[in-house]
């Protein structure tokens, strides 16, 4: 069921993303915010990749679009030619995850985050779900301001 709401969600911000130009995706609507759609898509990108790839995989996965000199990178450096770039990194990272959890034994297996605590690999998939679900509110509020769509 987690891995099934995980999907939902990822095909959520798919969909809120879908029939924009690239110039689109990159519009930060809702100044002095600096989120934009392929802002999220960057940043979720990260989140998959710390969470799956860094601690429930054990991978040596460095951060994609920021650093610790430059914490908002996803947000901040945007290129609207990189997004077909961006996409394919966000897809990939969705794909490894996946791959990751489906081989893990047990949603009772432990990793540590960042601040040292203890979590389950359950505590993370509902964590992304939780990510997930946040961020496709902020990008119904996009998407709405950018053309008007709303919806799933």
């Amino acid at each position: 069921m987690l891995a099934g709401w995980l999907d939902f969600h990822r095909a959520t911000l798919e969909m809120k993303c879908a029939g924009l130009t690239p110039e689109q995706l990159a519009t930060r609507p809702v100044e002095p915010s600096t989120l934009s759609l392929l802002g999220l898509v960057r940043h979720i990108a990260d989140v998959e990749r710390g969470w799956f790839r860094r601690r429930l995989g054990g991978e040596d996965a460095p951060p994609l679009h920021y650093s610790d000199d430059d914490l908002d990178g996803d947000f901040d450096n945007l290129d609207p030619a990189a997004v077909d770039d961006a996409f394919a990194t966000w897809r990939s990272e969705c794909a490894r995850g996946r791959e990751i959890a489906a081989a893990l034994p047990s949603l009772d297996v432990m990793v540590t985050d960042r601040e040292g605590r203890r979590l389950s690999a359950r505590w993370v998939l509902f964590h992304m779900v939780e990510e997930y679900a946040r961020h496709n509110g902020h990008a119904d509020l996009l998407r709405e301001r950018i053309d008007g769509a709303t919806g799933e």
